[in-house]
């Protein structure tokens, strides 16, 4: 009975008692290691592999391939090359019993290359210990959700901070006089009283000549407070 196995990326035509050279598996001299993917056993053909079918086999020798030469050379001028060698790792096994069914519950090791051995039968296990990562990405933007919510929170909490500002400023407006009725007061500089502190007339009407010559420089007035007689249109509209 023949079967055509596959490993190292390669397709194998073997019966018992061959020795093959395959690509570089991890496994020592002596060790029995089975081959799982089996294209075709005698007559049944796999779609793409057959179901529970194996090859089983003996590692003679970790052995290294015929060394072969690569030279580059670039033709140009001041150009470059390069030489190299090298030396593919193989290995050496002779290939024992053939199973058609039953490969999976046979307990020998599968041979595997670059990824270390397991038992056979149990090639599954690398796809289910993925799934706890999957899970992991998938709790990743609750997570995420739950860090947002505080965020929301606070920000809900610090809008109600600039309330009892804007009350107070509405309570003082409330208080204040209608400075717009003064001499050459209009909107703009009833601002400027008002960023100043002075809202009402009777804070205008006590002032004093310092306060007078403080404001004039703090607003620039020049000498409007004396000229347009604030002080004194104030003591009235005061009453």
């Amino acid at each position: 009975m023949f079967a055509v196995l596959k490993t190292g990326g390669k397709q194998y035509k073997v019966a018992s008692g061959d020795v093959l050279r395959v690509e570089k598996l991890d496994a020592a001299a002596g060790d029995k290691i089975q081959f799982n993917e089996i294209l075709m056993v005698g007559n049944t053909v796999g779609a793409p592999l057959v179901e529970d079918a194996g090859v089983q086999a003996e590692v003679i020798d970790q052995i290294k391939g015929p060394k072969t030469i690569n030279f580059v050379k670039r033709r140009r001028k001041h150009s470059s090359q390069r030489k190299k060698g090298h030396r593919q790792q193989l290995t050496l096994v002779r290939i024992g019993d053939i199973l058609e069914k039953g490969a999976g519950k046979s307990g020998v090791k599968a041979a595997v290359s670059g990824a270390g051995l397991v038992v056979a039968g149990a090639l599954a296990a690398p796809a289910a210990a993925e799934k706890p990562k999957a899970e992991k990405k998938a709790a990743k933007p609750k997570a995420e959700k739950k860090a947002a919510a505080p965020k929301a929170e606070a920000k809900a909490e610090e809008k109600p901070k600039a309330a009892p500002k804007k009350a107070a400023a509405k309570a003082e407006s409330a208080g204040a006089d209608d400075l717009k009725t003064l001499s050459g007061v209009g909107p703009a500089l009833e601002k400027k009283l008002h960023a100043a502190g002075v809202t009402t007339f009777a804070q205008i009407a006590a002032w004093t000549e310092e306060d007078v010559a403080a404001m004039d420089e703090k607003l620039s007035f020049k000498g409007r407070i004396e000229r347009e007689g604030w002080i004194e249109q104030a003591k009235k509209l005061a009453k």
